[in-house]
């Protein structure tokens, strides 16, 4: 399959064009917006719900497990098979499991876990459905990227993760706050507009999206038994054959695993559970999220075109990796040296901005690979996504008593800083900043495997 896309036919651009959105693939991304929406509903009130009589009355610990810790797994085992799985049967068709995976398991959750008030058929039908959010919308995104032009690649990338972070947990959580402020539904009941919600997206991504790219496997006509899902096994050995991949994987790990880490900890630290009882209230605390997230979102767009002229690989080095590195103790410790909800809101804006000069790196990742690999290096980036869910709180957890707060906020630091001189590794032709330096006679990075 030639990997040439359609979007670079020749042609006038349109307006979608224009920003930086392939039109043949404008629904697609309405469509992951709407799922994630659906999906972002319960990310404020699960965990409680579940835990009263109407809920299953699961025992706190129980419903954190479900609601954390087995359904982030879920997630981060579908997010390496959402980039294996669509080198094998085509993006689209993944995206159909997936979204017929969440609604399926959805409706056994809703209509028979939960009034059966069974703790462990709650939580084994909550936990499948983490399989289900990864297949939707990160098998759209592999189908993204192989259907862009590379010129517009970044931002797509940019496009792609405004829409995902814009519907979980930003737009999700507000259609919660309206279903149960205004127009008065309780919790099950907005649990079931979330499934209408989903379902939605699920229609308009399965039946709207025709662009050829996502109808195919993402392989090449050298690949031999493209379908074949003895493939999935082989995309695991990328990571020794180019270890610009493997860089790749743990920089997307770190990309966000502070942001995680943070969340868990800033209870502890800035919140009512510090042990001087914090400078912080608790909906000021949750409230820090929120803020970040939403200049992250904004960030996500200016980032996805920015990297398309100065460099995707240099976008990443410079404003994701030392941005990070330097924002991060700056949020901390500006924050508990003033005491001040201000200061940490303002500091939390700074995080959630240079967080997004990660954004490229789901633009180069597949740029810097051959065709039948691009797939593969699509699963290690995903899979990273979910990692990074888990190792920031583990970080907390190990280092907070031992280091407190300061200790694993340098810690995060240095993390940026070590994945900053990985990335200097993440050098490709096809990179826009690369190619640039090329043109002006600095030597051009090899295509090469590292």
């Amino acid at each position: 399959m030639s990997q040439t896309s359609a979007a670079e036919s020749p042609g006038p651009a349109g307006f979608l064009d224009r920003i930086g959105i392939p039109r043949q693939l404008f629904w697609g991304f309405v469509a992951v917006l709407i799922f994630m929406i659906g999906d972002g509903v319960e990310t404020t009130f699960l965990s409680d719900y579940l835990q009263r009589p109407e809920g299953g009355a699961l025992p706190g610990a129980v419903a954190s497990f479900a609601t954390v810790t087995l359904y982030g797994v879920a997630a981060m085992i579908a997010a390496w098979f959402s980039g294996t799985l669509s080198a094998i049967w085509g993006p689209r068709r993944v995206m159909w499991l997936g979204g017929a995976w969440w609604v399926g398991f959805e409706c056994v959750f809703l209509f028979a876990a939960l009034p059966s008030h069974n703790a462990v058929f709650i939580v084994a039908t909550y936990g499948i459905r983490g399989l289900a959010y990864p297949l939707f919308a990160f098998s759209f995104l592999a189908w993204a990227q192989v259907a862009s032009p590379t010129k517009m690649r970044g931002s797509v990338a940019g496009w792609f993760w405004f829409a995902f972070t814009g519907g979980l947990p930003t737009l999700g959580a507000a259609v919660a706050a309206v279903s149960m402020g205004v127009l008065g539904l309780d919790d099950y009941e907005t649990l079931v507009l979330s499934l209408v919600v989903v379902t939605t997206g699920v229609l308009i991504g399965s039946f709207a999206v025709r662009e050829e790219h996502g109808l195919k496997p993402i392989a090449d006509e050298t690949v031999e038994n493209p379908r074949s899902l003895k493939r999935l096994a082989e995309g695991v050995d990328i990571l020794w054959r180019d270890r610009r991949v493997l860089a790749g994987g743990l920089i997307r790990i770190v990309n966000t695993a502070p942001q995680y880490g943070f969340f868990a900890m800033f209870p502890f630290t800035f919140g009512p559970a510090a042990p001087d009882g914090g400078f912080l209230t608790a909906a000021q605390v949750a409230s820090l999220a929120s803020i970040a997230y939403g200049a992250n979102i904004v960030a996500n767009l200016f980032f996805g075109v920015f990297g398309d002229r100065f460099g995707w690989r240099r976008t990443v080095t410079w404003f994701g990796c030392v941005g990070c590195a330097i924002a991060t103790p700056l949020w901390y410790f500006s924050s508990m040296a003033s005491q001040s909800f201000a200061v940490a809101a303002t500091f939390g804006v700074v995080y959630g901005l240079v967080l997004a000069g990660f954004v490229p790196l789901s633009a180069l990742m597949p740029s810097m690979v051959a065709a039948k690999d691009k797939g593969s290096a699509l699963a290690v980036l995903n899979f990273g996504a979910g990692g990074a869910a888990f190792v920031g709180p583990v970080v907390v957890t190990v280092l907070y008593p031992l280091v407190g707060g300061g200790g694993a906020t340098i810690v995060f630091c240095l993390m940026y800083l070590g994945v900053g001189l990985l990335s200097l590794r993440m050098k490709d032709d096809s990179d826009p900043g690369e190619h640039r330096a090329s043109r002006t006679g600095a030597p051009a990075a090899a295509g090469a495997s590292a």
